[in-house]
């Protein structure tokens, strides 16, 4: 099964339809699927629900989307850094799921096990457990949580081979591995394809099982927030 296609709109061909629930890896400005991002932008697809931790900022990540109104929903657990998602959520332009951080690095982990539903004691007694199912273990609440099944996962790697095997660097191996779990089609962006068979069986983030697609590109390395001293 060939897997590498030669650019990232090439990889989205077939793939896309409006009004499809897409998970992206990246936490704030790190390890986002960029290339990917920008290739859903140029095929205009709309109506679009997003499970990602952030949506990036106003200008990189999934802001780019948000600013040509490509989203209807977002499901992430930080909201912060991106002043067109808060504009758009608090105008009741965008629908907005909140997810504590872990819960829904599970929903998209229990997605990708195949596990419909977990019950869970993060967010009881607050509005995250509103309308949500909840039963009694061991004298104590927990709430009933959905495993993500996405139509697509989008994400960024630091290597691959051509089997879909991937290796993430450093603080990028957060949201990726969970989010390429979980959807039914998973595309990957990476820095580096590297001949089959290179990789240590050991070092091997996200088996290739789970990898359809790959396209190699070169990538932006932002910093979200820098905080320097003054000089002495």
């Amino acid at each position: 099964m060939k897997k590498i296609y030669e650019s990232a709109e090439a990889a989205l061909v077939g793939v896309l339809q409006d009004g499809m629930l897409i998970a992206a890896g990246g936490f704030g400005l790190c390890g986002i699927p960029e290339l990917l991002l920008e290739g859903i932008k140029q095929a205009g697809t709309k109506e679009l629900t997003f499970a990602s931790n952030n949506a990036g900022v106003d200008d990189f990540g999934i802001g780019i989307l948000l600013q040509t109104r490509q989203v209807q929903k977002m499901i992430s657990s930080y909201v912060g850094e991106n002043a067109e998602f808060m504009r758009q959520y608090l105008s009741g332009e965008l629908a907005l799921e909140f997810n504590p951080q872990g819960t829904l690095a599970e929903r998209m982990r229990a997605g990708g096990c195949g596990i419909p539903g977990f019950y869970t004691k993060t967010g009881v007694g607050t509005v995250i457990a509103e309308g949500k199912e909840s039963k009694m273990f061991n004298g104590q609440e927990y709430i009933l949580e959905q495993g993500i099944f996405a139509d697509l996962s989008i994400v960024k790697a630091w290597k691959a081979d051509d089997t879909g095997n991937l290796i993430f660097r450093k603080t990028a191996r957060n949201f990726n591995p969970p989010a390429a779990m979980c959807g039914k089609i998973c595309i990957a962006e990476v820095e580096e394809i590297v001949p089959r068979g290179s990789l240590d069986p050991d070092m091997i983030h996200l088996p290739g099982i789970y990898v359809h697609r790959i396209v190699q590109g070169d990538h932006e390395k932002r910093i979200e927030q820098r905080t320097v001293r003054e000089r002495a």
